[in-house]
This record gives C-alpha cells, structure tokens and sequence, in this order.
C-alpha cells in the first residue's frame, strides 16, 4: 500500500477521542494506516492536495440489503407498510441468481461509497438459485470497500406461520452449516480486515426460536458479531407479543441477543425498558431513518437511546425500501427527524456525522475505524466544500446542514477508491449499464 500526504484541508473532523477539529493540516498515510497528524508535514510520498475540502473519517453503514439495489422503486411495494412491501418483493427476490446478487451489490457499494462510506455491512438472508454469501464477498472485494457480510436466514415460511414463501426458507441445519462454511472461508479478525463475517438470523417473525438460540451459541463460538432486525414497526410489536408473549427486547434478552457483540436493525419500537437493556449490555442499534420514513413505521427514539448510552449506528437499509443508499445524506435525515420529534437543539449536524462514523464503527466492533487518529486506519472521506453546495456557508465543517453529499476523494486503507468524484476501481457506465439490463429483464418475466 502506498504512503500518501494529505495536504492543506481547510478542516479534518477528527471523531477521535477528543472530537478535535484541526484547520489547515495534514494527514500522513502509511501502510494503510494513519502515521501522523499535524500542520506542514513533510514526506517524500504523492500528495492529495485537501485545500478548499473538509476531511472526515470514512462513513460507517451499520445495515443494508444490497440485492435490493435491483428492485427499487417496484411499483406493487411503493405504497406499502413493512409485512405488505416484503410479501410484494419476495417473488421477485426469488428470481435472484448468483450473477444478480454480484451485480446488485457492487452497484449498492458503489453508490455508498460515492457517499463517503468506506465500511459497508450486509445483510443478505435468502439465496434461491445457487446464490452464496461469497457473491456479494467477491463484488466488495474487487469494489476495495471494507465490508461486513452476515449470513442471514428464514427458516419459518408462510405453512409455519412466518412471513416468507415456503420456497425461499431453508432447513436450519443446513443455515447453521453454511454460517460455519462462510466464516471458516471468509472472515478475518485482524485490525485491518477488509472482510468480517456475522451470523444474522432474518427477524423473529422468519425463523424459529432454536435458530436464534443455535445461531448466538455458534456466533460466540466463532468469535463474530450477530445482527438480525427487532421492533422495525407496530405490527413488528404485534407478532412478538402474539407469537411469544413478550416484546422484542425481551426475546431477544431470552435468546442471548445482546451484548456488545450483537447488533438489531431499525429499533423505531423500543420502550423504555428494552432501551435501559440494551445501554446495559451494551447491544448496539442500526439506525434507517429514510427506511423508517419510506415504510411509514415511525421515528426510531435515537436521542432517547443515545442519552441512555445505548451505541448507535447508521444504516441506508435495503435500496428497495429506502430506494437510495446515499450514507451522508442518512445523516442528515436522522438528524433532522429527532429535531421533528424532540425539538429544534435535539441533535446537531456534527453529533449525527459522529453517529455515522466512529458510531457505526463501534457498533460494528471496529473501533480501528470511524475516527482520524495515528495507528487508526486510513479510510478517509474528502468532501469539497468550494461548490455550489456550501457557497456562502459560514460553517463548512457543518457538513450535513449544507453539502455536499457527493464525495471527491474516499481512501479505504490508504487506497484510492473515488478520485474526483470518480469510482477508480470498477467500470461504472458497463457495470449500471448490466444492472439495467438485469431489472428490465426481471420485470420482462412478471
């Protein structure tokens, strides 16, 4: 990896340990890691000049679908809750081969990071037609992202009471088997992993209490994290307690599903207690604003959680149900949402750029990420701030209240993976050009 100079930014947002806002400084990277920090450095290594930009840690996207990058904006899903929209989606997801979750998934990782992502983790919970995790491993991998598949699963199908088709569920031994297989393969626990695998069960209402169980005891077994969705919407509520007699903090309090090793998506239904529980044990929260918007299910209580101590992080959601998977502009829709609910000084635009970084890395458990810091990794968002989105701006490094929300420049362990505003590591026209081709062909056979 190539040693690089960052010279001259007008502001680098640290996110470390003392939230240092530095002006007119510069970065040294080495070894794909963070070698110093400081004003007028000196080094015989190509340099990235900064002047005009704000410079921040890489965003963090702590939950999404990428397959569903392929079916955004599908005309039977546009207008429906949670339960309704997936029920209109799975026939079309069950058409999915390999080649789609590949393609799907570089154009949703592609799309993060031209939004200052550089630590992106997945979802992926069915895989009809011979799809594997690997498919969507394989597509970051040549994208240059730092990512975090989980193997998701739905065991409980439609003749069980669950909410998926039959079709689309597989048997739990085989789940259970396959999680082993991909982390076995896949995952690297080192400082400077690119790739770490979790165990990610769909959500209660799509498999049984003993997947659950089964899934945390191998989890923990293998030292990865967990990530399933909990208490997304009322009717969420609704199955937990007509299902389990309990709320879904409860159940997952039952099944081993807290803990600093677990993350729940969504969370829009938590009470007060289920937030107590998880700020004690430390179970982290992918936040999905836009999702939560899209979907009607509600504003998620993210300043309650956060006063409460409970580690949050943002998440773009699946592009089926948030239809973008633009990491920057999340956080603007998260902050803005807690000012609708809890006021005008309810959240600020450098706490909600806080969550976005060094927030979702710790949910994650990458706390070698999200900040700038010598010895942390060189994942690196440059925003210019000398365009038409912050002309007359008075505070750039504000970056949420005005722009931009595209980036210029986002360095992934010191490799440059946008330049110019410019995806350098994949064909971008040919690789939307067969995502096209793949969707219309998707709504040729409906």
């Amino acid at each position: 990896m190539a040693a690089q100079l960052i010279k001259n930014a007008d502001y680098i947002l640290t996110m470390d340990d003392d939230r240092r806002e530095l002006r007119g400084q510069d970065i040294l990277i080495k070894d794909g890691a963070i070698a110093e920090i400081g004003p007028q450095l000196v080094a015989d290594v190509p340099v990235i000049n900064a002047a005009g930009c704000v410079v921040t840690p890489g965003l963090v996207n702590t939950h999404h679908h990428l397959y569903q990058s392929l079916t955004r904006a599908v005309p039977a899903g546009q207008d429906a809750l949670l339960f309704g929209w997936l029920q209109a989606l799975y026939p079309i997801w069950a058409k999915f081969t390999p080649d789609h979750f590949f393609v799907s998934a570089q154009v949703g990782l592609a799309e993060l990071a031209l939004s200052g992502c550089s630590l992106s983790s997945d979802h992926l919970y069915l895989f009809p037609n011979g799809a594997r995790l690997e498919d969507t491993i394989h597509a970051a991998a040549e994208l240059g992202l730092r990512f975090q598949p989980t193997r998701g699963a739905m065991s409980i199908g439609q003749s069980k009471g669950g909410l998926p088709p039959d079709h689309l569920t597989q048997n739990e031994t085989a789940i259970l088997e396959d999680c082993i297989r991909v982390i076995d393969a896949f995952h690297d626990p080192s400082e400077a992993s690119l790739c770490r695998v979790g165990v990610a069960p769909c959500s209660p209402f799509s498999v049984s209490r003993e997947l659950m169980r089964d899934a945390a005891l191998l989890a923990r077994d293998k030292g990865v994290m967990m990530h399933t969705h909990l208490a997304e919407n009322e009717e969420d509520i609704a199955y937990s307690l007509a299902q389990f007699g309990c709320r879904p903090g409860q159940y997952a309090q039952d099944l081993g599903w807290t803990g600093p090793d677990v993350w729940h998506a969504h969370c829009v239904k938590l009470d007060p207690s289920e937030i107590a529980l998880f700020a004690e044990t430390g179970t982290g929260v992918a936040h999905c604003p836009c999702s939560n918007c899209r979907l009607g299910s509600g504003i998620a209580p993210l300043r309650a959680m956060r006063d409460a101590g409970v580690p949050v992080g943002l998440g773009v959601d699946g592009s089926a149900s948030n239809d973008a998977g633009n990491l920057i502009a999340e956080a603007r829709q998260a902050m803005l949402l807690q000012r609708v609910a809890n006021g005008a000084n309810a959240m600020s635009a450098r706490e909600a750029l806080e969550i976005a970084t060094r927030g979702g890395a710790d949910v994650l458990g990458r706390p070698e990420c999200g900040r700038l810091a010598v010895g942390k990794r060189a994942d690196i968002a440059i925003w210019d701030v000398s365009g038409i989105a912050s002309a007359g701006s008075w505070d750039p490094a504000a970056l949420l209240l005005a722009g931009p929300q595209t980036v210029r420049d986002l360095i992934v362990q010191g490799r440059m993976i946008v330049q110019d505003g410019q995806i350098q590591t994949l064909d971008m026209p040919a690789l939307i050009n067969r995502q096209n081709g793949m969707a219309q062909a998707l709504q040729d056979r409906l």
